[in-house]
């Protein structure tokens, strides 16, 4: 039985969306394939704040992650750590074989720009990984701030997940001088999983030209060769194109600053509920996220059976809270094609179920 939902990803998927997939697939070295990927090439673009291209890869977003990390350190990597994700890059990079530093903060805390400064100032390291949108604890990273200062140090390469707020916020790659940045399918871009999606720049490319050891199957210069002839280096995941084809055109017809406005309305309903019930946001209210928001669960509620009512009684669901908080968190998701009436129902389901536990 489906039901809907409600977790930080994947999240729902529209039937416009799953019907734009099921378009015959063609030939991935195929004009009608060139066609296809050069169609999206704009709308990526816009969404990216880029002027370069946006290459489509058929991994999960780790696996640009971890290929970032193979193409742009050449000395030391600084893995900023907030939660769980920004956290597991550090153990990534060690398995990869990096020299790496880990920049750690509590779980709930940003990351401090100024202490980012204090590590680059060392000289030890040409590479910087950030996790924009922590999806564990709720924590959006002042991004803005952070790219400010790591505009300081030229060597260094900005490699930036935007995995769940890429397109519920919005993130000007060129201005802000992103190195790599890089989202995945199954979270506010509304598609289901199994396609990343990133952007390079001309920096991480040169970088890239110097590293012998980067592989070949997220070799950015593999990507770049194979772009520029409307084509991916290996086959890609065409259902996927095609449903990003058709949520594309969604967010030009409800046009991007819509979207992120929308999801700023839809983000303070839910944080609305939070303090009418008596719970706390985990993460700082200024540097809380905009897709998602991660309880306090200060009322010690049992999620699990949370959950169960939810399911069986209004057919959703949201999330426990992950790792080290699960239980003493849980979050609700608005990201996607989310709406007021749809979060307003989700909301209204939760208050009859928190009311039935207490």
């Amino acid at each position: 039985m489906s039901y809907k939902l409600y977790i930080p990803g994947p999240i729902n998927v529209s039937e416009e969306t799953y019907a734009a997939m099921c378009t015959p697939v063609v030939g991935h070295r195929s004009p009608d394939f060139v066609e296809l990927y050069q169609s999206v090439q704009p709308g990526l673009q816009r969404l990216f704040m880029t002027s370069g291209p946006v290459f489509i890869s058929t991994t999960s977003a780790w696996g640009v992650m971890e290929g970032s990390l193979r193409n742009c350190t050449r000395k030391k990597v600084l893995n900023c750590m907030c939660g769980a994700f920004s956290d597991k890059w550090f153990d990534v990079a060690q398995r990869c074989g990096k020299d790496a530093g880990a920049l750690e903060f509590e779980w709930g805390r940003h990351v401090d720009p100024e202490a980012v400064r204090k590590e680059l100032e060392t000289g030890d390291y040409d590479c910087i990984t950030l996790v924009h949108n922590e999806t564990s604890t709720g924590v959006m990273n002042p991004l803005a701030e952070i790219m400010a200062v790591i505009r300081e140090f030229p060597e260094v390469i900005s490699i930036v997940d935007s995995v769940s707020s890429c397109s519920a916020v919005p993130i000007p790659m060129d201005e802000l001088g992103i190195d790599v940045l890089l989202t995945g399918s199954q979270k506010a871009l509304a598609l289901p999983p199994g396609m990343a999606i990133f952007s390079v720049s001309q920096r991480a490319l040169d970088r890239a030209s110097e590293l012998p050891d980067r592989g070949y199957y997220l070799d950015f210069h593999e990507f770049l060769k194979n772009h520029q002839k409307g084509m991916t280096p290996s086959t890609p995941v065409i259902p996927h194109i095609n449903g990003l084809k058709h949520q594309l055109s969604v967010f030009e017809a409800e046009g991007l600053e819509n979207r992120y406005a929308r999801h700023a309305r839809l983000n303070t309903m839910v944080h609305d509920w939070v303090e009418r019930n008596g719970f706390e946001l985990f993460p700082e209210l200024q540097y809380a996220s905009k897709s998602l928001t991660c309880v306090k669960n200060t009322r010690e509620m049992d999620i699990p059976e949370l959950n169960r009512l939810l399911k069986s009684r209004h057919n959703c669901v949201i999330d426990g809270g992950y790792g080290k908080i699960k239980g003493k968190t849980f979050r609700i998701s608005n990201m996607g094609d989310e709406t007021e009436e749809s979060i307003g129902e989700l909301l209204t389901n939760l208050d009859s179920v928190v009311r039935e536990l207490f």
